[in-house]
């Protein structure tokens, strides 16, 4: 893995958004400080907008390392103007399941941290899966979109063809599918990072 982190490219009223739901989750965990800082992972397009700005998403897709009881899930929403002009929800999505994405074992302990207005990381650590692992997620779906945000990372110089057929198949021995169907996933989109390089 790159130890550096890659610059990130959020919409400034995205992040904005992105941050105040996060703000509202770590004043749900209560007054005390936890005893070690909860994790929370970011996933598909919020994790997509954050490395590239190309892709706008309603929800944001992220794994909360710890039992979090938020007794408010309706405030986990806020309205917010993209650079495009156009006025756009963003929330939380509290039924995001990993399950059926393929991720490599050290997907969440490789994963980025970002810093953001008003969240404290010592009691909440926002983290975005690296770009590598971003795309190896994207592998199993492997819809129109996902092929697309598969190409912007491979524009943005996020990732390499070679690095991620070797994570995407390092994944593998903990995926539970169709095995071939995945095999030819990760061929084309390794064909995919190789022409949007060009």
């Amino acid at each position: 893995m790159n130890p550096k982190p890659p610059p990130l490219r959020p919409d400034p009223e995205y992040r904005k958004a992105f941050a105040e739901i996060m703000s509202r989750i770590e004043r749900a965990l209560g007054r005390n400080r936890p005893e070690k800082p909860i994790i929370v992972c970011v996933a598909g397009g919020a994790a997509m907008q954050f490395y590239t700005g190309e892709r706008y998403t309603d929800d944001i897709d992220a794994k909360i390392m710890a039992r979090v009881i938020i007794s408010d899930a309706g405030n986990l929403q806020v309205a917010y103007r993209g650079r495009d002009g156009h006025a756009r929800l963003l929330y939380f999505d509290t039924q995001y399941n990993d399950s059926y994405a393929l991720l490599h074992e050290r997907a969440y302990d490789d994963a980025v941290p970002i810093a953001l207005e008003g969240v404290n990381p010592r009691r909440l650590d926002v983290r975005l899966l690296t770009p590598l692992d971003l795309a190896v997620s994207k592998l199993s779906r492997f819809s129109e979109q996902d092929q697309g945000d598969i190409r912007a990372l491979a524009r943005a110089g996020l990732i390499e063809p070679d690095s991620l057929r070797r994570r995407a198949k390092a994944a593998l021995s903990d995926y539970v599918g169709n095995l071939d169907r995945i095999k030819n996933s990760i061929d084309i989109a390794c064909r995919l990072v190789s022409s949007a390089k060009k």
